[in-house]
């Protein structure tokens, strides 16, 4: 499915410098561009910056859009890219002082020792969390692009679907007007490259209940 005339149409104006094209653009994808990065990020604001850094992306990379791929497509292949340089800085630098005691003038150093292990066990955590949703944000944007270039855009709509938007099968099925096996299909092979992913990184991942 390759972009719409509208979208190439959309496409024109942007390039032609058109502020209302521009804000049209925004109005129509941001939302679920923000919903994507907050799942991903657990943190609006920072979802939002994601995001501007995306539409900016865009722009940039207008000159090289190529008009087979349609508009939506293209920006989650940037935001995915985007969230993962993001996740990966975070976890090379985790927030500690974040997990310290709000009444202490000293964060971290008035902890008993039980106190200090719960700290030790959250940073764990979180690092954890942050390995596996850059983990997600890098195969998922890289298998996007792939697609992309395949113009396999009924996979890459139905995998928006079920692993951003987090719908259920049948609905995801509806929307698209595929049958529900179609979907599974999607669904298993997606699974597959993630668990493929994951044994070549070495990583412990658990696929999410099917639906």
């Amino acid at each position: 499915m390759p972009a719409t005339p509208a979208q190439l149409d959309l496409v024109r104006r942007i390039r032609e410098g058109s502020q209302s094209a521009w804000r049209e653009c925004i109005d129509r994808y941001e939302g679920r561009l923000v919903a994507f990065a907050q799942r991903r990020l657990r943190d609006k604001s920072m979802a939002e910056d994601i995001v501007q850094e995306t539409f900016i992306g865009f722009l940039n990379s207008l000159p090289n859009y190529d008009e087979q791929t349609p508009i939506d497509s293209f920006l989650f292949a940037i935001a995915a890219h985007k969230l993962t340089d993001h996740l990966r800085k975070v976890g090379r630098r985790p927030q500690l002082n974040r997990l310290s005691s709000a009444g202490s003038s000293t964060p971290g150093l008035s902890e008993p020792p039980g106190s200090a292990r719960r700290a030790s066990s959250l940073v764990r955590s979180h690092e954890n969390w942050l390995i596996h949703e850059a983990f997600l944000a890098e195969t998922i944007g890289e298998l996007v692009q792939q697609w992309c270039q395949q113009g396999d855009y009924e996979r890459l709509k139905c995998t928006e679907l079920l692993f951003v938007r987090e719908i259920p099968n049948k609905d995801a099925a509806a929307q698209l007007g595929i049958s529900e096996q179609a979907v599974a299909n999607h669904k298993h092979f997606v699974l597959g490259k993630l668990k493929e992913a994951a044994a070549r990184k070495h990583l412990r991942w658990e696929p999410p209940s099917e639906n």
